[in-house]
């Protein structure tokens, strides 16, 4: 009898980008992602509106780590990434809507065909960019309106992976499905 020991998922030369305000991002929807990614060989970049630090948040109110900024949003192309993800955190996703950047930069990324994953309240910036329209999504419970409002599909799921229209859209509910929805991004990479 011979065994075979599972071989991880490669994503050398997968490109993602995590985009997020530079402070109230929910450090566990930015850290967990970066460090499965990295792990499996993905290179990963910090978009920010401004250069310098992101702030991590725990529970949206507790201090957390800073983080760097590879790449200000100013200069961020979709043509350059495989995948956007938006974490979440009460605040920095409220705050990203109001950049028109960040907004056709989520629009670019559909319009190409290239995954875009929100986990938490990192939907919100979805509903700015009106990408939403007949597609299905979870997120946090608290933002269901918004998005149903905005023309979603929502459900009560850990992981929705929707190829119903332009992009693939990957949504989780919160920290406690970063497993699936880690996993779930790994997919859509790796049967693109």
């Amino acid at each position: 009898m011979s065994s075979t020991t599972p071989t991880k998922t490669d994503l050398t030369g997968k490109k993602i980008a995590f985009l997020t305000y530079n402070d109230g991002v929910e450090q566990v929807e930015l850290t967990v992602p970066w460090k499965e990614f990295g792990d499996l060989g993905a290179t990963n970049t910090l978009i920010a509106p401004k250069p310098g630090i992101v702030k991590g948040r725990f529970h949206d109110m507790d201090p957390g780590d800073e983080f760097k900024v590879d790449l200000v949003l100013d200069e961020a192309s979709a043509d350059n990434f495989d995948v956007l993800l938006l974490p979440g955190g009460a605040v920095s996703p409220d705050l990203l809507r109001t950049f028109p950047v960040a907004v056709t930069l989520i629009q670019r990324f559909m319009e190409k065909d290239k995954i875009v994953a929100a986990i938490c309240h990192g939907s919100v910036p979805l509903v700015e960019a009106n990408v939403l329209k007949g597609r299905t999504l979870t997120s946090v419970r608290n933002i269901r309106t918004d998005l149903v409002n905005a023309g979603g599909n929502w459900i009560d799921q850990e992981l929705v992976v929707d190829h119903s229209g332009r992009g693939i859209l990957i949504t989780s509910r919160g920290p406690h499905d970063l497993e699936v929805f880690c996993q779930g991004i790994i997919n859509a990479l790796v049967n693109e």
